[in-house]
């Protein structure tokens, strides 16, 4: 449960095996971002839900999609696909993955229905693959029938596949996400080469990538006129894009990716544009040294919001269910840093207001809003969470 209390009395308490901070924090968006230090109390988005599991046995839940009959399908990054059937908390294995080189950060990673699933059955998944050339892995897109009975994979058909493997484990993206048109759009994140793969339009990484349903590349493509360039690059110069929604209201793609220490970025992903990693950027090397003096750059993309220090965030969630008025119409995504959601408010392509609920929830993974209009949440090491609203 998440009640409003007074700032200073903040008492924590234990709900399904989590511990809740019983508040609801937002902050206004300020210069330099400092979302965890300058957060103040807002009485306007106070919670009252309980954590409840809908399921354990998922050490890393990548990615949780719902389906139409209210039945979830989740990704565990080592290579499992499970089902996990309405109303009940046991999952199944779903067959007929390919062959997925689970390391470091690769795994399987996101899954997304067709739109018209329902008639044509296809579901897309990213994940690490290590064919072609060279030692390691990249990201692979590919979509394959998922059976009456969502156990089965059927019809693999593999769409993109990255070059240039590599046996670095870091930065694979991957969300995969449709717009209102039939185009598919998915993230490969730099693969740890930073000084070669984003601003580099020839190799794969550090890009968001747009394709026909079927794996055919865009006529209109921005780059597809260009000798050598991939030409399924709809934008470029990106880190490790780990989230994306598309506003098919306002046509607007969305995307959040993670910097380094510091400079993690929410944008709005336009056509041909390039987003400066690491030219520019907020963030600074782990170690505390500088790699850059850019913050911004002229022909390169500035972020809409940056976090710093980092949240490390994960998947996006638009929330639309009647169940959470507080949320409805706001834009989830999570800190797996610091163990809460941060909910954004946004207003003609800016963050008006940010919040900061679920407070020490856990590292969450991945978002979900179900048919039955519940929000899941996988949690690294706990599972799927499904928050129910008291009443």
């Amino acid at each position: 449960m998440i009640n409003s209390v007074p700032h200073n009395t903040l008492p924590k308490l234990i709900i399904a095996g989590l511990t809740v901070a019983m508040l609801g924090m937002s902050t206004p968006v300020n210069a330099n971002n400092d979302y965890i230090k300058n957060y103040k109390q807002l009485d306007g988005l106070a919670l009252n839900v309980n954590a409840v599991t809908a399921a354990e046995g998922v050490v890393i839940p990548w990615a949780i999609e719902p389906l139409a009959n209210g039945d979830l399908l989740i990704s565990e990054r080592s290579g499992t696909l499970s089902l996990l059937p309405k109303n009940t908390t046991t999952l199944t294995k779903v067959s007929g993955l390919p062959k997925i080189d689970a390391n470091g950060q690769g795994g399987l990673l996101d899954l997304s229905l067709h739109t018209d699933s329902n008639q044509n059955q296809w579901l897309y998944f990213s994940y690490s693959s290590s064919e072609g050339t060279g030692s390691g892995s990249n990201t692979a897109i590919m979509r394959a029938k998922l059976s009456d009975d969502h156990t089965q994979l059927s019809d693999q058909q593999l769409l993109y596949k990255g070059e240039h493997n590599s046996t670095k484990g870091q930065h694979y993206g991957s969300r995969i996400v449709f717009d209102d048109e039939g185009y598919v759009y998915f993230s490969i994140g730099d693969r740890g080469s930073r000084t070669i793969n984003p601003q580099d339009l020839t190799r794969d990484g550090g890009k968001i990538y747009r394709l026909h349903e079927d794996g055919r590349i865009p006529s209109d493509n921005p780059f597809v006129k260009q000798k050598n360039a991939k030409h399924a690059v709809w934008s470029y110069g990106h880190r490790n894009p780990q989230g994306m929604w598309f506003d098919k209201q306002n046509n607007i793609l969305w995307s959040h990716e993670h910097g380094p220490r510091g400079g993690d970025e929410l944008n709005i992903i336009k056509k041909g544009a390039n987003y400066g990693w690491p030219v520019v950027s907020y963030g600074v090397n782990y170690s505390g040294t500088k790699f850059t003096d850019l913050k911004e750059k002229d022909g390169m993309q500035s972020p809409v919001l940056h976090w710093t220090p980092s949240i490390a965030p994960s998947d996006m969630l638009y929330v639309t269910s009647d169940k959470y008025p507080k949320l409805k119409g706001k834009l989830l995504l999570a800190s797996m840093k610091f163990s809460f959601v941060s909910a954004l408010e946004l207003s003609k392509g800016k963050v008006a207001k940010q919040y900061k609920i679920l407070d020490g929830i856990g590292r969450v993974r991945s978002l979900a809003q179900g048919a039955d209009g519940y929000i899941y949440l996988g949690i690294d090491g706990q599972g799927i969470r499904r928050l129910e609203p008291q009443t």
